[in-house]
C-alpha cells in the first residue's frame, strides 16, 4: 500500500507540474505557450511522465502489474518514449474486454479504485467493444481539470473566442467529447445554450432566437439539422452559426464530407477526434492551417500523449509517412493513464512543422476510418468513408445513404449501397465505387428524403450475411 500512494504522489506531482490553470489564452493565436513548445522539449516531457507513469501503474492497476510480470518487464525500464516503444506491445481492446469479464464492472485497467472514487470521484462514461462487453472508464475531479485544458487548446486553436456562445446537441450520455466541451466552456469562459432532448424543429428555433455562433453535434447531425432548417424555409448558411465543432465520427479526412457541411452552413467546421479509453479529452484538433493545403490534416497534442502508429496486421511501430493504426500513450491523467492503447485509427502521421506555428505531429489526411469498421467483402477490404466519399462525387445525391452487405442463396456475399436522388444516378455512383474500393455493386436510387434521418451518430453499414 505504501508503494501505491508513493508512486500516485509522485504521478501526480509530475501531472501538477506541467499543468496550467487558465482561463484565458496567452495570445491571440494559443491558448499556451505548449502548443509551441520545440519537439526537443515535448520529447523530453513525455520522458519525465514515462519514468513516472510506470512504476504507477504497476503499483495501482492490476491490469498492467500483470502485464508487466507477464511481460518480464520491469516499470523502472520504461522510462523513455523509446525503451516504452521497444519494451511494451501495444494494448488491444480485446485485452480490456477480458479484463472487463474477469473482473466486473469496472475491470483493472484504470488506476482510479473505490478509494479515489470516493473521495473524488467525477464522472463515468464506457465504452463497447465488438462483443457488446463494456469497457468502463472512472475518471476524477483531478483528471477533470487536465480534461478542461487540453480541450480549450484544441477549441482555441480551430477559432472559438471570447464572445462565441456554443449550443450543444447531443444527448450527452454516450458522447465523451461533448462532457469534455461542457466543461471546458466554463474554463473559457464561453456560454452555453443547453440543446438536449430536442427535436430538430426546435433547436432550430433555440438557433434562430439565441443565434449561438457554435453547433457541438456529430458530422452527420449537422447536416441532418441544416436540412431540416432548409424544410423550416430557413437558410442555415444565413444564420449565427460561425463554427462547427464536431466529433463521434469521421468527416474532415473525407472528400465531400467536410465541404458539404462548410457550404451547407456557410461555416468553418473543426475537429475533435479522441477516443473514452486513452484521449477523452481532445487528442486531435484543428488548426487555422489545416484545410490549406492538398490534404487536410489535424494536430496531435503531443506534450499530454504519445501518438504512433503501427502495421495492421504486425503491429509493429511504421516510418513517419506511411500509413498505420493509432497508437496512443495517455500522459494526463490520475485514473486512465494508458500505456501504447491500439486506437485503431488508420492516418499518416508526419512532424515537419506547421505554418501555424504549432509543431505537435500532425495526422495528415486526418482519421480515415477505424480497424474495427474494416469490411471484407469477398475477399476484397475497404472502409465505409470509402463508400461514402463515392457518394459524395456524385452531384446531388442526399446526405443519407446505407450499405446493405447479404448472401445469396448460392453462398456469394454481395453488397447494395442505397443512395437517394432525383434521378437514376446508379451508374455513376457504381463508377465512383469501383474506382475507390475495386469492387462491383448494386447501387439502389431512392427518392429524395426516403431514408432515415441521422439524428446522431449515423449507421451506414447493415451486415446481414450469414456468418
Amino acid at each position: 500500500m505504501m508503494r501505491a500512494e508513493t508512486t500516485r504522489t509522485a504521478w501526480m506531482g509530475v501531472l501538477d507540474k506541467y499543468h496550467e490553470e487558465r482561463n484565458a489564452p496567452v495570445s491571440s493565436l494559443y491558448w499556451s505557450e505548449k502548443d509551441i513548445w520545440s519537439r526537443d522539449r515535448t520529447r523530453a516531457v513525455q520522458d519525465e511522465k514515462i519514468a513516472a507513469v510506470a512504476p504507477f501503474l504497476y503499483e495501482n492497476s492490476a491490469f498492467y502489474r500483470r502485464r508487466f510480470d507477464r511481460l518480464g518487464v520491469a516499470p523502472t525500464d520504461l522510462h523513455s518514449v523509446d525503451s516504452l516503444i521497444a519494451n511494451w506491445p501495444v494494448v488491444t481492446k480485446q485485452e480490456m474486454m477480458e479484463d472487463a469479464i474477469a473482473h466486473p464492472p469496472f475491470g483493472t485497467y484504470t488506476a482510479c479504485g473505490a478509494a479515489e472514487w470516493a473521495d473524488r470521484g467525477w464522472m463515468h462514461f464506457s465504452s463497447s467493444g465488438s462483443t457488446g462487453v463494456p469497457r468502463v472508464f472512472r475518471y476524477t475531479h483531478f483528471d477533470r481539470k487536465f480534461w478542461e485544458q487540453a480541450n480549450a487548446r484544441a477549441l482555441h486553436s480551430g477559432g472559438l473566442r471570447k464572445g462565441d456562445t456554443i449550443l450543444p446537441m447531443v444527448g450527452f450520455g454516450p458522447h465523451v467529447f461533448a462532457w469534455g466541451v461542457q466543461y471546458t466552456a466554463a474554463a473559457m469562459r464561453l456560454p452555453v445554450i443547453p440543446g438536449g432532448g430536442m427535436d430538430g424543429k426546435a433547436r432550430v428555433g433555440l438557433i434562430e432566437r439565441f443565434k449561438p455562433s457554435v453547433l457541438l453535434c456529430t458530422p452527420s447531425y449537422a447536416l441532418y439539422l441544416g436540412r431540416v432548417m432548409q424544410e423550416m424555409g430557413l437558410d442555415p448558411a444565413a444564420s449565427s452559426v460561425k463554427w462547427l465543432l464536431t466529433g463521434g465520427e469521421p468527416f474532415s479526412g473525407v472528400a465531400g464530407t467536410v465541404e458539404r457541411l462548410q457550404d451547407l452552413w456557410g461555416a468553418m467546421s473543426v475537429e475533435f477526434y479522441g477516443c473514452t479509453e486513452a484521449s477523452p479529452h481532445c487528442g486531435g484538433y484543428s488548426c487555422p492551417e489545416y484545410q490549406a493545403g492538398d490534404e487536410n490534416f489535424i494536430h496531435l497534442m503531443e506534450d499530454i500523449q504519445v501518438w504512433e502508429t503501427v502495421d495492421p496486421d504486425t503491429l509493429t511501430p511504421v516510418p513517419l509517412r506511411e500509413k498505420g493504426l493509432t497508437v496512443c500513450t495517455n500522459l494526463n491523467s490520475e485514473s486512465s493513464p494508458q500505456l501504447r492503447f491500439l486506437v485503431g485509427d488508420y492516418t499518416r502521421l508526419d512532424d515537419s512543422p506547421c505554418s501555424c506555428g504549432r509543431h505537435h505531429i500532425k495526422a495528415v489526411g486526418c482519421m480515415t476510418g477505424r480497424a474495427d469498421d474494416l469490411v471484407n467483402l469477398r475477399g476484397i477490404k475497404f472502409f465505409p468513408v470509402q463508400i461514402e466519399e463515392a457518394v459524395r462525387a456524385v452531384p446531388g445525391t442526399g446526405d443519407e445513404f446505407q450499405i446493405r452487405l447479404t448472401t445469396q442463396p448460392d453462398g456469394m456475399d454481395v453488397m447494395e449501397v442505397l443512395v437517394e436522388h432525383s434521378t437514376d444516378v446508379a451508374d455513376a455512383v457504381a463508377r465512383e465505387i469501383r474506382s475507390r474500393c475495386e469492387i462491383r455493386c448494386n447501387v439502389r436510387v431512392l427518392a429524395p428524403n426516403t431514408l432515415p434521418k441521422t439524428e446522431m451518430k449515423a449507421r451506414r453499414v447493415f451486415d446481414e450475411r450469414r456468418k
